[in-house]
């Protein structure tokens, strides 16, 4: 049976989650599995609104979210990954369809998001294709 994606990428320190998107893309490909379609959004925050809307699609099988919350002077950076992850799980309950959380963060430094790129894109991927199949027992 034929698999159907969709990624949304924060565009909040793009130098990584671009390079985040094009690893995903990737993985997708050597999976198999189609990108129906690839969304930007501002950053990790604004990346709920745009999975519900997508959930919405009847041809989406699940969705890969990519982002990276990086460390700052302040707690902002746990106030953004702790909401967005909690919004893409109820979404994905709501919708009963997975949406794989490739967001890292909070408290990372720059320069661990950068050494995590790939592993987040790919197991992001692949956690959407496992929970895809489950849901199809």
């Amino acid at each position: 049976m034929k698999t159907t994606i969709a990624i949304v990428v924060a565009d909040f320190n793009e130098h990584i989650t671009h390079v985040m998107q094009k690893k995903a893309e990737a993985h997708a490909k050597k999976l198999k599995i189609n990108i129906a379609e690839v969304v930007h959004v501002p950053g990790a925050f604004e990346i709920p609104l745009a999975v519900k809307k997508l959930l919405q699609q009847k041809e989406i099988d699940g969705i890969v979210t990519l982002g990276a919350v990086i460390r700052g002077g302040t707690d902002h950076d746990i106030v953004v990954a702790n909401n967005a992850a909690r919004k893409i799980m109820d979404l994905s309950l709501e919708f009963m369809k997975p949406v794989a959380l490739g967001i890292s963060g909070p408290r990372m430094a720059e320069k661990d998001a950068v050494e995590r790129i790939d592993d987040y894109a790919k197991r992001s991927v692949e956690a959407c294709m496992k929970m895809i199949r489950i849901l199809r027992e």
